[in-house]
């Protein structure tokens, strides 16, 4: 195996530069070298590689042969550090930083993680990192106020006081039955008309369930359940299983649902509190880190897209 040159690119550059002027003068000139210092450099190339490089002229300098393959082969060389050096420089400018999110079960169960999931796989993003944490809606609210969450994505019920706070994405609630239920297949219900069935919850805490028994007050039915689960999709898996009916989010109930259930499976409420807002906030946009920035407008440009 022939020994390694070990060429310098700070010698190469020069000699590119030098063929291109055809003058060791010139370039001593534009560069703010002595005629000497390169000089020294061309006859250390010439030693490395063994050959004569250069034919020293009246008129000035040319490569010979041997000089004209290397200059073909450095400026390869040189192009692919200027762009190592493009590519690195790029990437110490991407945004950088971890951006901590609370999000409301509701939301966190429906558009979050693929809305999140959208963000972090975009170009540009690879030095942001997101950490998304379920919480009540009163409690998101609060982690974004004491400063414990950088964003919050809750229920637009939920005061958000000073907080800056836009619109983020809408959901439309209503019933999953079993088959040959006496509700199945039809246009829409009233939560009112679902009473007198054997319901299947959320943990009583939730603003969701808080929702769901101020609207059973109205009536002298009441809200009786048969299970309680801790997410939307187990409610919906239960209710088509004939253990009660359930009132989860339309999204949500077309993920669990096979197709050719949704039809007869899902009924829509006709309840106006049946569609639910849920917004983004954060204390202030204008002191948002720029990762945390782009993920804000990133997740308000989402809104009212379903």
């Amino acid at each position: 195996m022939s020994p390694a040159l070990n060429l310098d690119l700070v010698s190469l550059r020069i000699f590119v530069l030098v063929c291109e002027a055809g003058s060791l003068s010139r370039v001593a000139q534009q560069e703010a070298l002595v005629v000497s210092a390169i000089s020294k450099r061309i006859a250390q190339l010439e030693d490395r590689v063994g050959t004569r490089l250069l034919d020293r002229r009246m008129s000035g300098v040319a490569p010979t042969p041997s000089g004209l393959t290397l200059l073909e082969h450095a400026r390869a060389m040189l192009a692919i550090m200027d762009d190592i050096e493009r590519d690195i420089v790029a990437r110490a400018r991407l945004p950088q930083g971890q951006v901590r999110v609370f999000a409301a079960a509701a939301a966190l169960a429906e558009q979050v993680p693929e809305d999140v999931a959208e963000f972090l796989t975009a170009v540009g993003h690879e030095g942001i990192r997101v950490s998304v944490e379920e919480r009540l809606s009163h409690a998101v609210v609060e982690g974004v106020r004491s400063g414990a969450a950088t964003l919050g994505i809750c229920w637009d019920v939920v005061d958000s006081g000073a907080l800056h706070a836009v619109p983020y994405r809408t959901d439309h609630l209503g019933l999953v039955v079993p088959d040959g239920h006496p509700l199945a297949g039809r246009e829409a219900v009233r939560f009112s008309e679902t009473l007198p069935y054997d319901h299947i919850g959320l943990p009583a805490a939730s603003n969701f369930q808080t929702t769901l028994r101020d609207a059973a007050r109205v009536s002298a039915e009441g809200l009786h359940y048969r299970a309680v689960v801790e997410t939307f999709e187990a409610a919906a898996r239960l209710a088509r299983a004939g253990v009660g009916v359930a009132v989860v989010p339309r999204e949500v109930a077309f993920k669990a649902l096979p197709q050719e259930a949704r039809q007869r499976g899902f009924v829509p409420l006709s309840d106006g509190w049946a569609t639910r807002r849920f917004i983004i906030c954060c204390r202030s946009r204008d002191q948002l880190s720029v990762a945390a920035g782009m993920l804000f407008d990133f997740m308000a440009s989402r809104g009212d897209s379903l």
